[in-house]
């Protein structure tokens, strides 16, 4: 596959990542488990608006995927938030995780996949698109 088209897919698909756990998992709360791990995590009293803020950020970060601007800051970004907050979840709220013990795999290779997006396939500073 071209790179340039690599390049697409993979931020195409980061965005659509955020844009779906922020948007349709937080935002409209079609997955209330999600408000669930949130109330383990930060208490139950304000549970409900937090994970929207949550899904509002998660929904924005998918809109700097998609800009493609500052590319390496937003890998170091994506990578970041995606650790803490699976570590976090992986020992506060594991029994409420899709793939429970498993998410953490599956996280860690959301963040491999952001870090050769930011890193390999974008290895000097340069200007996007």
């Amino acid at each position: 596959m071209h790179t340039k088209s690599l390049r697409l897919l993979l931020r195409y698909g980061m965005a659509l990542v955020w844009l779906a756990n922020g948007f349709l998992c937080k935002v409209l709360s079609l997955v209330p488990r999600h408000e669930a791990i949130v109330a383990r995590i930060l208490g139950p009293a304000y549970a409900s608006p937090l994970t929207r803020l949550i899904g509002l950020a998660e929904i924005g970060m998918a809109i700097w995927v998609l800009s493609g601007r500052w590319i390496k800051l937003n890998a170091i970004t994506q990578i970041s938030l995606v650790l803490v907050m699976n570590v976090l979840e992986f020992c506060l709220a594991a029994d409420l995780l899709l793939w429970r013990q498993f998410n953490i795999l599956f996280a860690g290779l959301f963040a491999l996949l952001v870090y050769y997006y930011g890193f390999v396939l974008f290895p000097k500073t340069e200007p996007t698109n």
